[in-house]
């Protein structure tokens, strides 16, 4: 192959993901990362490389008109690139001009979601926030081993990777007060998470069973459901997260399709009891991708804070579609399903601040020093994953974010 490309690359020619990008000369647009590069489709379209496909749907500022072509047509156009770029096609190694830098290009938001559901499907997580906020012999509530649980969030605020965030103002009741006071928030804090986005849409009515699941999601990102939680402790009872959380949510620029993590699937969790039929599943269906959350100062100084992973997941990905459309709720293309907090068994694979500092009560120590329990103003949150087996590595590279202060 005529391009370079690190051993450690998120973006080998494994993986090909699609993401909209710009440049100073060039209109957002489809692109597929490989390398350090970027392959704008729509400038191989102009070359008569995908004769059946529009050469207007990679002009187009999301993902959604190229993934309702269908993943017949998608997963042909990315193994043909895959192809073309291992047999080193001269139209390819002829026309630099097709391929864009990566540090030169501006990336946006990859898909016009239309709804975003976020679920609770870490055991870990839920037993130990169960533990901290109610009795730690019962964290789990009754509901939870039987459904995957979840709530509607906010399409309109799903930002892309480097879109800062501000700090929330809202209701805020701490245990000894006896009426809320409004203010910005004190306890704010990560989630860790990835998010499946919808590739085909059903009609109302309609059910998706976990068998047929993976022909409606197209494919991956990484996802910070960034939490208010002095904010959703006062708000939450009793219909759940609000402005908590729909103040912002990031997500990774570049899609990972789930033809590119086939390599890397695994079982499951024993799910006890045993489910009911609507959610049995055969075959893999979790993933193993390791997953990586860096806090970095307004100093400078960075430190990894924590080490997870997205096999640890109880509910999988097949189960949460199936029983968000048990009810006939139909699903659109570019709709973005948040897995949930990823937690793992041991402290350091903890998914949130709040487990991780454990409700500000053992905070985190960073390498220049000082501590956190929660996130300061001018800290940058940045999370990583890739997949790695037999020398195969599939990445998707970073979603990040920096705190701005609140304007209450």
């Amino acid at each position: 192959m005529f391009l370079s490309i690190q051993a450690d690359s998120d973006f080998s020619i494994h993986n090909l993901p699609f993401g909209i990008f710009s440049t100073r000369d060039r209109s957002a647009r489809v692109g597929v990362a490989i390398g350090n590069a970027i392959l704008d489709l729509y400038a191989l379209a102009g070359l008569g490389l995908f004769p059946e496909i529009d050469p207007q749907v990679f002009q187009q500022k999301t993902l959604n008109d190229l993934i309702a072509l269908g993943k017949k047509t998608t997963t042909a156009l990315r193994l043909d690139l895959q192809r073309w770029l291992q047999e080193d096609l001269p139209l390819l190694r002829e026309n630099p001009a097709a391929f864009v830098p990566q540090a030169e290009a501006t990336m946006h938001l990859p898909i016009e979601i239309g709804d975003y559901t976020d679920f609770y499907s870490s055991i870990e997580h839920a037993t130990n926030v169960g533990k901290m906020f109610r009795d730690p012999a019962n964290a789990l509530l009754p509901n939870w081993r039987h459904i995957p649980v979840g709530y509607h969030g906010r399409a309109s605020s799903v930002v892309v990777s480097g879109t800062p965030v501000q700090r929330p103002c809202g209701q805020v009741k701490g245990k000894d007060e006896v009426l809320p006071q409004f203010q910005a928030s004190a306890r704010l804090d990560f989630e860790l998470e990835t998010g499946f986005i919808i590739g085909k849409a059903t009609a109302m009515g309609q059910r998706i069973g976990t068998a047929e699941a993976s022909e409606y999601i197209f494919g991956k990102v990484l996802l910070n459901d960034w939490s208010a939680r002095d904010i959703q402790a006062w708000e939450y009872v009793p219909l759940g997260p609000f402005l908590a959380k729909n103040f912002a949510t990031s997500i990774s620029p570049w899609v990972v399709t789930m033809e590119a993590l086939e390599p890397f699937r695994v079982a499951g969790p024993v799910q006890e009891p045993a489910v009911l039929p609507y959610l049995t599943y055969d075959g893999l269906q979790n993933y193993d991708l390791n997953l990586f959350v860096e806090l970095q100062t307004s100093r400078g100084s960075s430190t990894e804070i924590c080490r997870s992973n997205f096999k640890y997941m109880y509910w999988n990905m097949a189960q949460q579609l199936a029983h968000h459309t048990i009810n006939g709720c139909n699903v659109r293309i570019g709709d973005l399903m948040g897995s949930g907090t990823i937690s793992g068994p041991t402290p350091d694979s903890y998914g949130s601040m709040l487990e991780l500092a454990w409700s500000g009560t053992q905070p985190i120590q960073l390498v220049n020093g000082s501590t956190r329990s929660f996130l300061e103003d001018g800290d940058t949150v940045t999370m990583r994953g890739y997949g790695l087996k037999d020398g195969v590595r599939v990445g998707f590279g970073a979603v990040q974010g920096q705190i701005l202060p609140a304007i209450c």
